[in-house]
């Protein structure tokens, strides 16, 4: 999980958490080199946190990358380390996925840049902890306008161009564990569920037109997201799973390239839950446990 208080789409903040550009250059992959070579992939939210590591991921493995997000300086941070550690080129476009003229623009741009488009990665979003009670509507909509409007607008763009191009297409949402719902975070949990719901109806729906639809729900990862919270919050997340450990942000990549290469493409309509057992086992309190919640002596 992670946070924005200010609903960018790739916000964040710097501190102790996260990877390093040379850590995201290097870290071991279990795909060969040449595995996306001639694919072109779209993320959101590219900027930071698990979309940057997707950006450094895919390009690692040969792919065309654009990248996308409110905040051109993260944009260009990452385009810079990619060009530094990677001797390699992505495109990046500054845009805001609320707004669907600029999702159709983007498209539209992928393509011109690229010639194709195979895979888009609906990564961006955001939301901050707070007692659902003390929701602001202002802060209520943005959440949902970020999360579930502009991943809508997103996957239904890349559609429409796949089926004018009768071209086969791929997309992968992030989106949460909501089976249990997620207390202090019920705008985001209300989002991520309609997508889950979204992309199951549409994965069905655009199976004619050979577009998959599919989604990764992570847990407890670590990225640099995690200096948003209060002080002792982040050190607690390890124990949400039975694990008693953080994912990295490679466990959301990797994950994607297994929903996009060949290994699934018999794939649709499905949630990978990447969370160490998170939503079977254990809970998230991202704003610190109530002390109700607490149990004594344990």
């Amino acid at each position: 999980m992670a946070s924005n208080p200010e609903h960018d789409e790739d916000k964040a903040t710097s501190g102790k958490w996260g990877l390093s550009d040379e850590q995201l250059a290097t870290y071991p992959l279990v795909y060969r080199d040449d595995l996306l070579a001639g694919k072109v992939f779209l993320i959101s939210g590219g900027g930071s946190g698990m979309g940057r590591a997707m950006a450094y991921c895919l390009t690692r493995l040969g792919a065309s990358v654009m990248i996308c997000g409110r905040r051109e300086s993260k944009l260009v941070e990452t385009a810079d380390g990619i060009r530094k550690h990677l001797a390699a080129e992505i495109a990046y476009q500054p845009m805001t996925i609320r707004d669907p003229d600029q999702v159709a623009t983007l498209i539209d741009a992928t393509w011109d840049r690229f010639g194709r488009l195979d895979t888009i990665i609906n990564n961006g979003g955001g939301q901050f902890p707070q007692a659902a009670i003390d929701f602001k509507v202002k802060g209520w909509l943005a959440v949902i306008d970020t999360n579930l409007n502009g991943t809508w607008y997103m996957m239904q763009s890349a559609a429409r161009r796949w089926r004018d191009e009768k071209a086969s297409g791929n997309i992968v949402n992030i989106v949460a564990n909501v089976q249990r719902g997620m207390p202090q975070v019920a705008h985001t949990c209300a989002a991520r569920a309609g997508v889950i719901y979204l992309s199951k109806s549409v994965a069905t729906e655009w199976a004619p037109l050979n577009i998959r639809v599919n989604c990764i729900s992570p847990g407890s990862v670590e990225t640099e997201g995690f200096d948003v919270y209060p002080p002792g919050v982040p050190e607690q997340f390890r124990y949400s799973n039975p694990m008693h450990r953080l994912g990295d942000v490679f466990d959301i990549a990797q994950a994607v390239v297994y929903l996009s290469a060949p290994s699934g493409k018999f794939i649709t309509g499905e949630v990978l839950t990447v969370d160490g057992g998170n939503a079977q086992w254990g809970d998230v309190w991202p704003n610190g446990k109530p002390d109700y919640f607490k149990v004594p002596d344990r």
